[in-house]
């Protein structure tokens, strides 16, 4: 996912990229030299680690549900390691995307301040910070149960892939989703120590999941990406963007809802099945709302719809949390 720009009125000499908003907490508030790493990272906006965060969230969560004997105590670490994690992997992913397309950066008015292009930092000290992040968060998987562990080393093939496949198809949101939503398995396996057929229902949701937002906000760039040469689902799909986005939301409701039922038969109270419904249904509307409101001709309500995706996703986690409470799962034996 290509970060838009925010704030055309930014000074190059100050070293903010174009894509930052004005007064984030890298520019205000972190070291001078640690900026432009945590620029290229995208640590001035958090909007890319919530949506990699939130399949993490729901995984974990419905495994909960899923699992009759409830919460463990690891679980509250699982919670974490995966926000951490989301922030380092992300932070690797968007390196690894800015050394992958450096070139295409410098010719394109608005990546052009981004730090490789704009040679705040070398291709091999990027490299190397792309390096540092991996191995941080190779450090939280090892905490995890072997399949998660595999499953966390498997998540580097598409992660590398991706930056090519704007390149090569008109669907590079489908690579975005394969790897954005790949921790909806991972936190389901770090619970579970196994894979089913509830996790892989879940990571297909996601996936629809990305393609409705990642089109949304791939129309902030059509022209740019004509220019170009730079393929996505925005520039395919033009004035009929609605229609698909109406697909992606009956795809993702569908699968999550029976990801939902298929966790639940475990689950005793009759206030956990409506709870959980009650999360799918929040979700829906969300993204019901955002494709009514969407014009493909305003960059500013795209990003601001793209933005909002952290809210819906979170709708999900809410019920879930609130399902696993009503029914006293996180009072389980460690």
């Amino acid at each position: 996912m290509t970060d838009r720009a925010e704030n055309p009125d930014t000074m190059p000499h100050s070293g903010r990229v174009a894509d930052a908003a004005p007064r984030n907490w890298v520019d205000e508030w972190a070291p001078a030299g640690l900026r432009p790493y945590l620029r290229m990272s995208r640590a001035d906006r958090p909007i890319g680690t919530w949506l990699l965060l939130l399949p993490c969230w729901w995984g974990l969560a419905l495994a909960i549900i899923a699992d009759p004997l409830g919460a463990r105590w690891e679980d509250a670490w699982i919670f974490a390691g995966c926000a951490i994690g989301a922030f380092l992997m992300r932070g690797a992913g968007c390196t690894w995307n800015d050394i992958t397309d450096r070139d295409v950066d410098a010719r394109v008015e608005r990546t052009r301040s981004r730090p490789i292009p704009s040679k705040q930092i070398t291709v091999a000290q990027a490299y190397g910070w792309m390096v540092l992040q991996a191995l941080l968060a190779f450090l939280i998987l090892l905490s995890f149960s072997n399949t998660a562990i595999i499953l966390g080393l498997l998540s580097l093939v598409p992660v590398v892939v991706y930056p090519f496949a704007k390149r090569f198809t008109w669907w590079p949101q489908i690579f975005l989703g394969i790897a954005f939503n790949w921790g909806a398995l991972l936190a389901w396996a770090a619970h579970m120590d196994s894979i089913g057929g509830t996790a892989i229902l879940l990571y297909l949701s996601g996936i629809f999941w990305t393609l409705f937002y990642d089109t949304i906000y791939a129309h902030q760039d059509r022209e740019d990406d004509e220019l170009v040469g730079i393929k996505s689902t925005a520039r395919l799909f033009g004035s009929s963007t609605r229609k698909w986005l109406v697909a992606f939301t009956i795809g993702t409701l569908s699968l999550l809802a029976l990801a939902c039922y298929l966790a639940l038969p475990h689950s005793p109270g009759g206030l956990t099945l409506v709870l959980v419904s009650a999360g799918v249904l929040a979700f829906g509307i969300h993204l019901v709302w955002q494709a009514g409101r969407l014009d493909i001709d305003d960059r500013e309500r795209c990003l601001y719809l793209f933005r909002s995706n952290r809210d819906a996703g979170l709708l999900p986690v809410l019920f879930f949390v609130l399902a696993l409470l009503s029914e006293g799962r996180f009072a389980s034996s460690p």
